[in-house]
């Protein structure tokens, strides 16, 4: 048996933004259904919102998305949980938070840590926070 695990990250109208920023951070596409294209909503101020959504990147990351259903309470939290993304090649790495960047608050710059040759942590201009860092090397 295979298990594996899938951010899915809650939104209020920002899904979609969200999902291409991630797409052009790490690579890959962006699939996504809007509440109109499934019937999921009449209201018309929902159609373009998102009801599911997700990337896939080409190296396996998937992060999923959507707008929370109308009359749900959404409430981010201000530390409620980080994206953690761990990677043995530093130059993807940097590529990935240069990605994230536009709009961000950097928590911890990216460069060298106690625990890693490269870490740092960011959140992204829609509140999302993600903790990057490349495996040191073996020994």
């Amino acid at each position: 048996m295979t298990i594996e695990t899938t951010t899915h990250l809650n939104f209020d109208g920002d899904a979609r933004a969200a999902l291409d920023l991630y797409a052009s951070a790490f690579g890959g596409e962006v699939t996504a259904m809007t509440y109109g294209q499934m019937g999921a909503s009449d209201e018309p101020a929902w159609a373009d919102r998102v009801v599911w959504g997700q990337v896939t990147s080409p190296a396996g990351l998937r992060v999923m998305a959507f707008d929370v259903w109308p009359g749900q309470p959404y409430d981010q939290g201000a530390n409620a949980f980080y994206v953690y993304v761990h990677g043995t090649d530093a130059e993807e790495v940097t590529r990935i938070w240069e990605g994230l960047l536009e709009g961000a608050e950097v928590r911890q710059p990216l460069g060298p840590s106690a625990w890693a040759p490269l870490a740092g942590q960011l959140r992204d201009r829609f509140g999302v926070i993600w903790a990057l860092d490349v495996a040191p090397a073996a020994g």
